[in-house]
């Protein structure tokens, strides 16, 4: 979710608590989020958010019939989810308090009890899709790719297409805690096996780490997790540069559980391949208005510098490959489509589809906040960006080879690839 701080700021309004008179707390919370959206919305959707409302708003009453005024907030967020999902913005939405604590947490740079290990929802349990070195979870024998079929003994992930007890979020809530989480976890060639995992004070944030692959060891892969950071865009030069250092004869940069984050830390990163504008425009008190985000050489850049960079300026100039599915959204789709626009392979699945736009977040009376689609998305040609990203080289990913066989098909597709491009 690309997020832009144009014209006020994001983060410090999660801290603050919006009071709405109304008949309950579902009401409140209705009220407080519809108001706000309908006040601020500029995106894609040419729905009627005004008859949506009414819709809505009476089916609430409906819901809420038994309840009176001890209706709760959760069911206003239900109905509002319902809500939103019709609306057909899916930047739209709104995040209970525990997700709008994390989204402080990792914003704010905050450290937070955790057992390292970060975990997305599969078929048949989590995937563990990135571990911080030094964490309790490494230490403790977990791996990248391990799939956690129970967590304290409750099934965990996707059962037949549907949600198990628990999820990410119900794992961090988990690791808060601060007790152990026992996990049982399922790789290749090996027995199913049960882990202790302890937890201790880590930064909320995922940050970018380098791996290696190819027949000779020299094809980097940059792990890219968040654009959230505030200093995204650095760490994943300072991997590249890292890279370079080692040899790197190819790059792979890893999205496939990138949710998106800030606009101008994406900006920044997506222009280690060449020089980045991306165009924004807005409404604000009922005026439109256009800001331009722009990157140089991996930093952020400014107007003066757009204008007299050397021709063909980039960090990193050979072969490159960007893995991308449907966990890739938002600002992680900004970076693909600047990357491919400068010759990166995309290789994967087709993306969650909200590249071509971005949000502020509100604060809600139940402590959560509702993320309203205000920007509108464009290159530096006025052509409006992709909604989703449809990869170069369709490459599905095989949760039984991964966790069965040790086999990232997506992986090989992209090596694959690369080797093919190496060989016109």
């Amino acid at each position: 979710m690309p997020l832009h701080r144009f014209p006020r700021a994001l983060f410090p309004a999660l801290l603050l608590a919006l009071p709405v008179a109304g008949a309950s707390p579902a009401s409140d919370l209705f009220q407080s989020a519809t108001q706000q959206v309908t006040r601020e919305y500029y995106g894609w959707s040419t729905a009627d958010l005004r008859a949506l409302n009414e819709k809505y708003d009476a089916l609430l009453r409906v819901r809420c019939s038994d309840q009176g005024e001890a209706c709760s907030y959760d069911t206003g967020r239900d109905v509002l989810t319902d809500l939103f999902k019709e609306f057909g913005d899916a930047h739209t939405n709104v995040r209970d308090p525990e997700g709008a604590e994390r989204l402080r947490e990792v914003t704010q740079d905050l450290a937070v009890q955790r057992t390292g290990a970060r975990l997305a929802r599969a078929e048949g349990g989590l995937l563990v899709v990135s571990i911080i070195p030094g964490s309790p979870a490494e230490a403790e024998g977990l791996r990248v790719f391990d799939l956690v079929t129970t967590v304290n003994g409750e099934a965990a992930g996707k059962r037949g297409g549907e949600n198990a007890p628990i999820g990410p979020n119900e794992f961090i809530r988990l690791e808060r805690a601060a007790q152990p989480v026992r996990v049982t976890v399922r790789r290749p060639a090996s027995s199913e096996l049960t882990l202790s995992l302890s937890t201790q004070s880590l930064l909320a944030r995922d940050v970018p780490t380098l791996a290696w692959t190819g027949v000779d060891g020299k094809v980097a892969v940059i792990s890219y997790p968040s654009f959230l950071p505030s200093d995204a865009s650095q760490l994943f030069l300072a991997r590249l540069k890292e890279a370079q250092a080692a040899g790197a004869r190819e790059l792979i940069v890893d999205l496939r559980y990138n949710g998106g984050g800030s606009l101008t830390e994406c900006v920044a990163a997506a222009s280690v391949f060449a020089p980045v504008e991306y165009k924004s425009q807005t409404r604000y008190n009922g005026r439109l208005s256009t800001y331009s985000f722009t990157g140089v050489n991996g930093t952020r850049g400014n107007f003066l510098n757009m204008k007299t960079i050397p021709p063909g300026s980039a960090v990193w100039k050979g072969p490159v490959a960007v893995l991308v599915g449907p966990n890739t959204a938002s600002c992680a789709e900004v970076f693909t489509y600047y990357a491919q626009r400068a010759g990166a392979i995309a290789v994967g699945e087709k993306t969650r589809g909200v590249g071509n736009s971005g949000v502020v977040f509100d604060p809600l009376p139940d402590g959560g906040v509702v993320s309203v689609t205000v920007l509108r998305a464009f290159n530096e040609k006025g052509e409006a960006l992709p909604d989703t990203i449809t990869p170069d080289v369709l490459a599905p990913g095989d949760i039984v080879a991964l966790t069965e066989q040790g086999r990232d098909v997506t992986l090989e597709a992209a090596l694959q690839a690369l080797a093919a491009q190496a060989a016109r």
